[in-house]
């Protein structure tokens, strides 16, 4: 019987994760199958529950559903921390756990990045940004989270602080903020499919030796992007932290190494179409 893994967000029409995964499953020979959901906050316990009891693989979870699932899955010490689920697994319960951080980690990291002392600006405080915000300051990089509401990154720095150095703030010092950074990261749905003009920055506001890194990968170029461009900036798309987020979820689902080269032919194939 063909096993079923999902993904549940709301929104969910841009995920390119069934793209990916079913991709990994053809390639290993995987008799499985993976589909998309749109689920809201309300009906996530439900979902979950159901999901387990019709015996899926596994799931993963996006905007806006990582910081609710805590309060329904047994998470793992990491996820605790983080204070966010981004993958769910079957097996032994129903088990959480969050692979944002080492998803985005290993996208810097490939882009050349040195992560241990640098000066990393992210903007947005929801699930991402606390995955991510988490491993980097462990990482040893200097960390600055701004949000629109001032109350919530101080909040979600005060919780990551603990394991580094990260401060929260408003958007009303983000042009200095952006000036001392070395990197930039959007953690906000800003500029996502269908709102492709949105931007957390323009290009004057940016500088040649920035590293700019949108977890936005539909569009494939998000406007971010292409203002990064256009200052000079090194651009990093948000394709290989979701390959590698998605490549550590298969990994805990399936016990097996992830085809990633695969994973990730399969995603900028979509996003060129």
């Amino acid at each position: 019987m063909k096993k079923v893994f999902a993904v549940f967000g709301d929104p969910i029409e841009h995920s390119l994760s069934p793209i990916m995964h079913n991709a990994a499953f053809k390639a290993l020979g995987m008799d499985c199958a993976y589909h998309a959901f749109r689920v809201s906050k309300e009906n996530l316990k439900d979902a979950i529950k159901g999901a387990s009891a019709m015996g899926f693989g596994g799931l993963n979870l996006t905007v806006p559903l990582k910081e609710e699932a805590l309060k329904i899955v047994e998470p793992d010490s990491l996820a605790a921390a983080m204070g966010a689920v981004n993958t769910v697994d079957f097996k032994d319960g129903i088990r959480g756990y969050n692979t944002d951080g080492i998803g985005a980690e290993r996208a810097l990291i490939e882009a050349g990045v040195k992560i241990e002392s640098s000066k990393v600006l992210i903007v947005g405080a929801g699930g991402a940004a606390r995955g991510i915000s988490f491993q980097l300051a462990s990482d040893g990089a200097e960390v600055i989270i701004a949000n629109r509401t001032p109350e919530r990154a101080i909040q979600l720095a005060e919780d990551v602080a603990a394991v580094g150095n990260v401060k929260g703030c408003g958007l009303e010092q983000l042009n200095d903020l952006i000036a001392r950074a070395d990197v930039l990261i959007n953690c906000t749905t800003l500029g996502m499919y269908p709102y492709v003009e949105d931007t957390i920055a323009t290009a004057e506001q940016m500088h040649k030796g920035l590293v700019v890194f949108d977890i936005v990968y539909n569009p494939l170029k998000t406007k971010l992007l292409m203002e990064a461009e256009k200052a000079g900036a090194t651009t990093v798309s948000g394709v290989m932290m979701l390959v590698y987020q998605g490549a550590e979820a298969f990994r805990i689902w399936n016990g097996v190494e992830p085809p990633v080269e695969v994973m990730k032919e399969a995603v900028m194939g979509a996003l060129r179409t």
